[in-house]
């Protein structure tokens, strides 16, 4: 007979929906279809350093699909960032949890930062697979993450409420999307929401052009805008929000009275989107025929409507942009729609 095959899941980095649907799909698929056993690992890499975890059984796994969070919790432990002040091995005692379980693999689930760990690991000689996630949908390789749905809808619902607002008062509202690096759930959510102006990471803008083009639409009777941005667009005071630059720039530029608002944390919390639990379930599944097959060292992927893998070694510190000359850009211009230059 087959040794029993053992994982462990982890789920690492910032939370986002669907986090408890992607722990679902790994955890049944392992232990339903396969006859694995399940390791929990609390607080992402953290637990595997501080060998926190525990055995998770099949009931254990029910009623989690609509949950926010994540049951396992998470940190945003880099285990390979080297510090003066901690002289603890991190790694050596990962792998030494590892060998102490009697992992077949381990799941990391999480982000562009727990892909590079999880590639650092693998060549540190350990199972891995990754499942990525994250509202940014910035993780490369994959056309969609699964957190980016939901975190789509809470955006869009915010602009759309903000419309009332902006026309009774016939103000400018500015309202501020989560994305560091990448304007994905901007530009969706602002095309979604009837937003006028849209500022992403990827495109270079200029803060008097956004000021006529607000101005002409003043002029066209058009009495209010709206204006999305995301947080990562360049600005040239660090630390003042993304908003409330441009806020201030606006309404110091056009004399039309700018409101901002910061959406914040709220984008990453509640339940998963039936989009998002599907992903996150396909993602799930398909890791664990990966694992049964001892196809290791890879990260599940969407593309187009296949559920795919690619080497975790691939995906690197890359991170997957808007193209300047994406579709989706080029569709909304012809609406209207500015983006700054």
């Amino acid at each position: 007979m087959k040794k029993q095959k053992r994982i462990g899941i982890l789920t690492a980095g910032g939370d986002c929906p669907g986090l408890n649907a992607a722990i679902r799909g790994v955890g049944k698929t392992a232990i339903v279809k396969y006859g694995m056993e399940v390791i929990g690992i609390s607080s992402g890499f953290l637990g595997l350093i501080d060998k926190e975890y525990s055995v998770l059984e099949e009931h254990m796994l029910s009623g989690i699909l609509t949950l926010g969070g994540t049951i396992l919790g998470t940190s945003r432990e880099k285990p390979f960032k080297k510090s003066k002040r901690v002289k603890i091995d991190k790694p050596g005692r990962i792998k030494e949890t590892y060998n102490e379980l009697g992992l077949d693999c381990l799941v990391c689930i999480g982000g562009n930062g727990t892909q590079k760990t999880a590639a650092r690991l693998v060549d540190e000689g350990l199972n891995i697979i990754g499942i990525p996630k994250t509202i940014d949908n910035d993780v490369w390789g994959t056309d969609q993450t699964f957190g980016f749905d939901s975190a789509l809808l809470i955006a869009t619902d915010a602009i759309d409420r903000l419309h009332s607002t902006a026309n009774s008062h016939k103000r400018i509202m500015v309202i501020e999307i989560m994305g560091h690096h990448a304007g994905w759930l901007a530009l969706y959510s602002g095309i979604a929401g009837g937003g006028d102006v849209i500022l992403i990471p990827e495109l270079d803008y200029s803060i008097d052009a956004v000021n006529n083009y607000l101005l002409e639409r003043a002029q066209k009777k058009k009495p209010y805008s709206i204006v999305v941005v995301a947080e990562g667009i360049k600005k040239p005071i660090k630390d003042q929000s993304a908003a409330s630059y441009i806020a201030q720039q606006i309404e110091e530029g056009t004399g039309i009275e700018t409101r901002k608002t910061i959406l914040g944390y709220i984008q990453r919390g509640g339940s998963p989107s039936p989009m998002d639990r599907i992903l996150a379930t396909r993602f799930g599944a398909y890791a664990v025929d990966l694992i049964a097959n001892e196809d290791y060292g890879k990260m599940v992927i969407k593309k187009g409507e296949r559920i795919k893998d690619i080497q975790l070694s691939e995906v690197g510190s890359n991170l997957r942009l808007v193209p300047p000359d994406y579709k989706l850009i080029k569709k909304a211009r012809g609406l209207d729609i500015y983006f700054g230059g």
